[in-house]
């Protein structure tokens, strides 16, 4: 359990990831399965954010790969009393994710018609990552592995992170608000919630996404990546059906 001076220690700044690094770690898929976050305890709560916004292909769960689900309680459990953690998106389906870097991806072009469609890509990749579902180098959500979270008081309201989850903007890379040298009041709050999150997080393991506030790793190649690990465990991973199954005992 993390102490309260640990959790509130600075967010160390750390570049973007070298997605041709990242892509060429190898998975030792593990075959665990997706746990659906709603069947945790308080303090977590579920808000599957894409599904409540009517994205095309969302589904109305959070589901993560056991061994991050068993991490993200313990991060929920490690918070101070009073907060709880929100889950905003686990397991994402392919199509979800080829909606969101298209709908970004479009939202910048339609804002920076100089730039040509590498620049649009790298800056679209900045917040979503490239939709894939190879077995070898599988979206970070398609995994089960990746986790969106942010922080709630007692009552559920959502805590003050400086920007909102999924604003593509640079004060919601992670460490942005630490290079703040006189801080506001909001900020300096904001500041304090987001090291709280981070430090969380990395005490039950997670690897955070430098460019995303909310963004969290376990298991995956970008996990492997900022861990220094040789290899993933989690690779591209579907939920489970009633059909599926049937089939598979038939």
């Amino acid at each position: 359990m993390p102490t309260t001076k640990e959790l509130a220690a600075p967010i160390p700044h750390a570049g973007e990831p070298d997605w041709a690094t990242v892509n060429g770690i190898p998975i030792m898929e593990c075959d665990e399965p997706l746990i659906p976050l709603s069947l945790a305890p308080l303090p977590i709560k579920v808000f599957p954010v894409y599904a409540k916004q009517g994205v095309p292909g969302a589904v109305d769960e959070c589901y993560v790969r056991e061994t991050t689900y068993r991490r993200v309680l313990e991060v929920a459990r490690s918070l101070p009393h009073g907060m709880g953690l929100v889950v905003l998106d686990g397991w994402r389906p392919w199509r979800v994710q080829q909606y969101l870097f298209d709908t970004l991806y479009e939202s910048i072009r339609s804002h920076r018609s100089d730039l040509n469609e590498d620049e649009l890509t790298i800056q679209t990749r900045e917040f979503v990552s490239v939709p894939s579902q190879s077995q070898q180098a599988p979206s970070p959500h398609l995994t089960g592995g990746a986790v969106d979270v942010t922080l709630c008081d007692a009552d559920g309201i959502l805590l003050d992170m400086g920007t909102s989850f999924d604003e593509p903007v640079r004060e919601s890379h992670t460490a942005a608000l630490e290079a703040l040298t006189a801080p506001t009041d909001r900020q300096r709050i904001a500041r304090d919630n987001r090291r709280l999150l981070y430090n969380a997080m990395a005490a039950q393991g997670l690897t955070n996404l430098p460019s995303e506030w909310w963004h969290y790793d376990c298991g995956d190649q970008l996990w492997a990546y900022h861990s220094g690990r040789e290899s993933a465990c989690y690779g591209p991973t579907e939920v489970e059906t009633v059909v599926d199954r049937w089939r598979k005992q038939l």
